[in-house]
């Protein structure tokens, strides 16, 4: 059993799917759980700060150590807040674990500035603010001796993050995850950070929005709960130095996605023309690499 004892960890979004999933996980492995979340609906209206607290009460009853902590995840002096109020509670903080995330979908041509923009705010926004509040402490407290142990980050991406129509806006923040992640990753390890970002595949109320015939699968089929269990491994100290990738959990798999190459190269002494782009480029430089890339989602 891969213990968690004595850890202090943060989940963000941990109030539904796959972030409550992930809470109980952790409590169950030993972990000190802070819940997080705002208590919106799945499309990021309304809040209810109970929506945290019912999930810390829950962890408590079943014999795990968790508090709640509402708040929006898109203000930066919040996210400050969380880790400064986990400190001081707990006296570290291990692990972060952010979940956050809202849908609004809609076809990129007909989809509202509004809705643009919030989704964009909470899914990549979400995940920054938290990711470098975490930072922040962790680069002061990790000080000249360094860490007892490595510390980690953990941001859910999406299987958007290839593209996905109708999902415009939610791709695009869940792609932003991937760029933050790699960059991030480098700029902390030397500071005993780790920092993943995962693609998971799982029931959720996201799957809910999708009609019921056209439902990819079914809660039995793809529990939220085999997915955090991955999340609860890559918070251990099984994971050290897992940092810097892409990964998968869903259903009974877990993987390691590869990482954007160049599938073919053209070279030209002295640069490139039109003309000589317009006679070589599809045969001679793409060759058989596929050029019309449409609908090649998940």
């Amino acid at each position: 059993m891969t213990s968690l004892d004595e850890k202090v960890c943060i989940v963000g979004g941990g109030g539904n799917g796959l972030g409550e999933a992930t809470a109980r996980a952790l409590a169950d492995h030993g972990a000190t759980v802070v819940v997080n979340d705002l208590g919106t609906s799945v499309h990021g209206e309304g809040s209810d700060p109970d929506v945290a607290e019912r999930i810390a009460e829950s962890i408590r009853e079943n014999g795990g150590d968790a508090t709640a902590h509402a708040g929006d995840l898109t203000e930066f002096a919040y996210a400050d807040d969380l880790v400064a109020d986990t400190v001081a509670e707990h006296g570290r903080v291990d692990s972060v674990l952010n979940f956050a995330g809202i849908l609004r979908d809609d076809l990129s041509y007909k989809l509202d500035a509004e809705d643009w923009q919030a989704v964009v705010e909470t899914n990549l926004t979400g995940q920054f603010t938290l990711l470098q509040a975490a930072c922040k402490h962790w680069r002061d407290a990790a000080g000249d001796g360094g860490f007892d142990s490595q510390r980690s980050y953990l941001a859910a991406s999406a299987h958007s993050a290839r593209g996905n129509v109708g999902q415009v806006n939610y791709a695009a923040a869940k792609a932003g995850i991937l760029g933050m992640m790699r960059t991030v990753s480098s700029e902390m390890h030397r500071h005993g950070v780790r920092v993943n970002a995962l693609v998971p595949n799982a029931y959720t109320r996201m799957t809910e929005t999708v009609s019921e015939e056209h439902r990819p699968y079914t809660r039995e089929e793809m529990p939220p709960e085999r997915v955090a269990a991955f999340a609860a491994f890559l918070a251990s100290d099984h994971a050290v130095d897992v940092t810097g990738c892409a990964l998968y959990a869903g259903g009974d798999r877990v993987g390691v996605f590869s990482e954007p190459t160049l599938d073919r190269v053209g070279v030209q002494p002295g640069g490139w023309s039109v003309e000589a782009l317009a006679e070589h480029f599809e045969d001679d430089v793409a060759g058989d690499v596929d050029l019309t890339r449409t609908e090649r989602f998940f």
